[in-house]
């Protein structure tokens, strides 16, 4: 797999690319999803992996809030579109990229023919949030439990040792809200990945809350489709997304055996049903 790089108003932001066919652009890091996603699903499409700016290195010093605002995500997505001479693309965001993913289609409709979003919550206010924990409390498994307070209590000497990947601590550690396995360690997962702390924290703590993508794809009349994994305790719960279930262009899948990363976790049955959506006229 070979990595390529782009400027964006000064932040560097690596892609690959994966297999032929349709495009499908997932915004993300370019390092930590093509890990994710099987090798079958790139034998029906060209995956195309974007980092964005909390993944990218940054020439400027220091940056200032506007250097990496929602809008900003965007237009970086519509010049890697342009340079890779992309017309339509379906463009996919899982967990907060799902954000960045509906954001850029609300913007360009006219290069977007689906829209992919996967383990997310409709916004991720502090209300949310807190609901997500309460719901983890109250229908998690004693032994999930248990593997929780054994992970998280190594999480704040992780981040003494290492402050400038925070959010890649934060991701490993909180495993037994992610995985359908619980005992799961998705550290090499993370191998590599580099973060932009700053930019992560305003993103997923300001920009994220500040949005309701259950409203928003009432505004984008394409294709959509939601993935959610029912045992997803970090965007928990799957009845969050109930309000879509009567939108004519949104068709929601529930995967019974998945965590957060259903592409991962049950990668025959999700390349199933993604490939079954995307080829349905």
């Amino acid at each position: 797999m070979t990595y390529n790089k782009m400027v964006c108003d000064g932040f560097e932001l690596n892609y690959c690319i994966k297999g032929h066919g349709q495009p499908i652009l997932i915004v993300g890091s370019s390092i930590y999803y093509p890990r994710l996603f099987s090798q079958e699903l790139s034998q029906h499409f060209q995956l195309i992996f974007l980092d964005h700016r909390g993944f990218g290195k940054s020439t400027k010093r220091p940056m200032k809030q506007e250097d990496y605002t929602l809008d900003k995500i965007v237009e970086d997505i519509e010049q890697a579109r342009q340079i890779l001479k992309l017309d339509n693309v379906i463009i996919l965001g899982h967990s907060g990229h799902a954000f960045m993913a509906m954001a850029y289609a609300i913007a360009y409709p006219q290069h977007v023919e689906k829209v992919i979003l996967l383990n997310t919550a409709p916004t991720n206010s502090q209300e949310r949030q807190q609901q997500s924990i309460s719901y983890f409390e109250t229908h998690a498994s004693a032994g999930r439990k248990k593997q929780f307070e054994q992970d998280i209590a190594l999480l704040e000497q992780d981040i003494e040792q290492d402050p400038k990947r925070r959010f890649v601590h934060m991701c490993i550690r909180m495993g037994a809200h992610s995985f359908y396995d619980y005992t799961f360690n998705a550290a090499s997962m993370w191998e590599d990945v580099d973060t932009n702390m700053e930019i992560i924290d305003y993103l997923w703590g300001v920009a994220f809350a500040q949005q309701n993508l259950s409203q928003l794809v009432h505004q984008f009349h394409k294709p959509i489709f939601v993935g959610l994994g029912k045992y997803d305790y970090l965007v928990a719960p799957v009845a969050l997304w109930e309000t879509v279930d009567q939108v004519p262009h949104v068709t929601k899948v529930i995967f019974e055996k998945s965590g957060h990363n259903p592409m991962f976790e049950e990668p025959a049955y999700f390349d199933e049903q993604l490939i079954q959506w995307i080829k349905k006229e």
